[in-house]
């Protein structure tokens, strides 16, 4: 091989060096070689919320190939406290950080991004052949309380499940019943679909699942948790109108057990756990969260009257 061929290569060789060090460098100071639609992370998520996250990140990784994200499903009150520990990027959970909790990472210098994308509700669900579907907000705290323990028409004990301890449903009731802890006859299964299976096999049982589980009702699965099951309506107080868990009544807040989905972020603005957030915030997440029947944060949906002659 003639001298000027191999000083060609050498440089070539070197030239290829030269790029690759500086495109290294710049995926490390975006954060570990992730961008908005490449990498692979991990995102921490309330179980309540687990359809929702599943099609919007089966969505995700479909348009952006080289994009994998892990989705670690645990109970909020154990998320909340890891998100704010340091130890992960990225959550979804039912509300925005307290200015209290801002002003601790802030002293920590961990810049924290806060977004909600939607309007979601808890729901009630109880066996097909348990006529009692219709109930109060005072009735539910009563019944978390201890204070009812029967159901009216099939006079059988009231057995509440709820998915887990310290979970975003867990914590919702709780704070509804305005009670530190729950009576002997409330258990915590192991998931919002250990509910569904438990009150579809137990006539007494009164299950509090999150709604997107049973919202979708173009989803096979959601049609396959529905056998079995009636979703109840609720009332805001003893006497008045009940109202069913549908996106219509969450927004005009007829129905009572609205709660907010939160993205909370501290991970590089340029990397995968930013990319993910702007993406189930903007116009394609957004029509995955109208299509699960809960609220968009920002394209709320039309209400449209109808009027009979």
């Amino acid at each position: 091989m003639k001298r000027i061929e191999i000083l060609k290569i050498l440089s070539i060789a070197k030239l290829w060096f030269i790029i690759t060090f500086i495109c290294s460098c710049t995926r490390s100071d975006r954060g570990g070689g992730d961008t908005h639609r490449s990498g692979n992370v991990q995102f921490y998520v309330d179980e309540s919320f687990k359809p929702l996250f599943t099609t919007s990140v089966d969505t995700f990784e479909g348009l952006y190939p080289r994009a994998k994200i892990d989705v670690i499903y645990e109970p909020e009150g154990i998320i909340i406290d890891k998100f704010l520990n340091d130890s992960i990027k990225a959550i979804c959970v039912t509300r925005d950080l307290s200015n209290e909790e801002k002003l601790f990472l802030a002293k920590k210098k961990i810049n924290v991004k806060t977004d909600k994308i939607a309007i979601d509700a808890v729901a009630l669900i109880v066996n097909q052949s348990n006529p009692d579907s219709l109930i109060s907000v005072d009735s539910i705290a009563r019944i978390l309380k201890g204070e009812i323990t029967n159901w009216k028409s099939i006079k059988t004990k009231i057995n509440v499940v709820f998915d887990k301890a310290n979970s975003a449903n867990f914590n919702y009731m709780r704070k509804l019943a305005n009670i530190k802890n729950f009576p002997i006859n409330i258990y915590a299964v192991d998931g919002n679909q250990e509910v569904i299976d438990y009150v579809k096999n137990n006539k007494s049982a009164l299950g509090i699942i999150g709604l997107n589980w049973v919202s979708d009702a173009d989803d096979p699965k959601t049609v396959n948790f529905m056998k079995g099951l009636t979703v109840m309506s609720v009332s805001t107080k003893n006497g008045g109108e009940h109202f069913k868990p549908y996106s219509g009544y969450i927004y005009s807040e007829e129905y009572p057990l609205t709660r907010e989905i939160w993205l909370l972020n501290k991970g590089n603005k340029n990397g995968l756990h930013s990319g993910l957030v702007l993406f189930m915030k903007g116009e394609k997440g957004q029509i995955i969260v109208q299509k699960s029947a809960l609220v968009p944060a920002t394209n709320p949906i039309r209400l449209i009257e109808i009027k009979s002659e």
